[in-house]
Order: C-alpha cells, then sequence, then structure tokens
C-alpha cells in the first residue's frame, strides 16, 4: 500500500475575511498523493459498519411463549404431522434463521486508516477544496460571524470544519450550521472528509504541518544541556604516606619483640 507523493501541494492561505496574505505548501505525504479507492471503500465501509448497534433480535421457537403440546395425535387425523404450534411455519412461531445481537465491527489495519484518510484529503486537495486559514478572526460565538466566514471564503455546500479542542470560540458558532460538521483535528477520517465538499482547517490544525501558516524558517537552535559537574578528584597519596603507613603497620611487631625480649 506504499504511496509516492504526485507533486508538492499548494493553498492559499486567508484570513477570515477571505484576505490572501500568501501561499501555504501543504505536506505532500498528506495532500499530494495519488487517491487509492479500493482503501478508502473498504474503510469507510468498515466504519459505517462499527456504527451500527447490532442490538436487532427475534425469538428462535424455543424462545417463544406456547407450543409446549403436540397439536394433534400423530396419526388417524389425515393432516400432516406437527409437533409444536410454535414451529417457524405456524402463525406465531419462531423465526428461523434470524438475526441475533453481534457487533459489525470489521478490523481495519491502522496502515490502512491512515491511507484512507491522506487518500481523502489529497482528492479534496487536488479539487482545490481545501481551505486554510491564518487563525478563525471570530472574537464571540455568533452562527452570523462563521455564515460570512464561508461566504468570504467561497465554501458553499457542505463543510467540514477542523478545529482543536482549545477552538471553543469557532465550535459555536460553526455548530448551528445544517451544511457544516465540525471535527476535531484528532478525530479526522476519510468518511467525513469524503462527505463534504469542502474542508476548513487553521494553521494550527492542518495535518502535516507546521502550525505556523507554512513559513517558519530555520527553528531556534534548543539551548545546550547544562554540562554535567566533574567528579571530585580522588586524594592523590604523596610519597610519605605510604612509609608512615608502614611505620605505623611495625609498631606491634616491635612490641612483641621487646615482650620476647623481656621473657
Amino acid at each position: 500500500m506504499a504511496t509516492t507523493p504526485v507533486g508538492q501541494p499548494t493553498v492559499e492561505l486567508r484570513r477570515a475575511d477571505g484576505t490572501i496574505v500568501g501561499a501555504r505548501d501543504l505536506d505532500a505525504d498528506t495532500f499530494g498523493i495519488t487517491p487509492n479507492v479500493a482503501v478508502m471503500h473498504q474503510v469507510v465501509t468498515a466504519q459505517l459498519a462499527a456504527a451500527r448497534s447490532g442490538t436487532q433480535s427475534t425469538k428462535t421457537r424455543a424462545e417463544v411463549s406456547g407450543g409446549g403440546a403436540k397439536p394433534w395425535r400423530q396419526k388417524g387425523t389425515g393432516r400432516a404431522r406437527q409437533g409444536s404450534s410454535r414451529a417457524p411455519h405456524w402463525a406465531g412461531g419462531g423465526v428461523a434463521l434470524g438475526p441475533k445481537p453481534r457487533s459489525y465491527a470489521q478490523r481495519t489495519p491502522k496502515k490502512m486508516v491512515s491511507l484512507a484518510l491522506r487518500s481523502a484529503l489529497s482528492d479534496r486537495a487536488a479539487d482545490g477544496r481545501v481551505v486554510v486559514l491564518e487563525d478563525w478572526g471570530l472574537g464571540r460565538a455568533r452562527t452570523r460571524d462563521a455564515v460570512a466566514l464561508l461566504g468570504a471564503v467561497g465554501a458553499d455546500g457542505k463543510v467540514l470544519v477542523v478545529v482543536s479542542p482549545t477552538d471553543e470560540v469557532a465550535t459555536l458558532s460553526f455548530r448551528n450550521l445544517p451544511e457544516a460538521k465540525v471535527i476535531l483535528a484528532s478525530e479526522l477520517n476519510a468518511y467525513d472528509v469524503l462527505c463534504s465538499d469542502w474542508i476548513l482547517f487553521t494553521s494550527a490544525t492542518v495535518p502535516g504541518g507546521l502550525g505556523d501558516g507554512g513559513r517558519a524558517g530555520a527553528s531556534a537552535a534548543a539551548p545546550a544541556p547544562a554540562a554535567a559537574p566533574a567528579p571530585a578528584a580522588a586524594p592523590v597519596a604523596t610519597a610519605d604516606e605510604p612509609a608512615a603507613e608502614a611505620t605505623v603497620a611495625d609498631e606491634p611487631a616491635a612490641e612483641e619483640s621487646a615482650e620476647e625480649g623481656t621473657e
């Protein structure tokens, strides 16, 4: 599933009033790859399947009430033999092979999920449907300000508004618009991208970016770590110290010799 970027995608950097202030280089591995349609289909199908509650249930012939007695005797009536009035072919009987509660979740590798998202973003970027703002420029939470912002940047139809957890004003401003869906940058997924006509980012929420509007220069050098203190120097023994120790060590021997001479 390896992909190769097809080129360096670039988008206009705008203010909230629609003014173009420069150009923003998007991440080529996120917005500039050839979309993998098969992977997008599989991931979106798995996402929709996982959203199913899976609580539907029917009763089997063992779970419906009644049917404890044999409807009629086995032979002599001229009718077909029957063992229970709650068999599936009877009215009020159990359901044969009916649905039961289950999980519809499908296992999807993380690399496939990532590739599907990058393919969807690349498709929108190739169509010129990605808008990047310097910031939201909203002083307070008002829906009409959000409508004016969408009109200024030319985003009509369904818009996916990508915010950060701290963008409370933008979240409150856009959430009442039926054509806009607000989503956290950490929750961005292929299904929501494909369901939207426009994707609205800020410099802080655009994936794979530098978070500074694409105009970052050389990053400041990190301060050098403080040098570790030098270990304390071991005491240096002088030439006289071993001799002194030897003198002290010889004292017990001298005392023993004196005692032997006395005896």
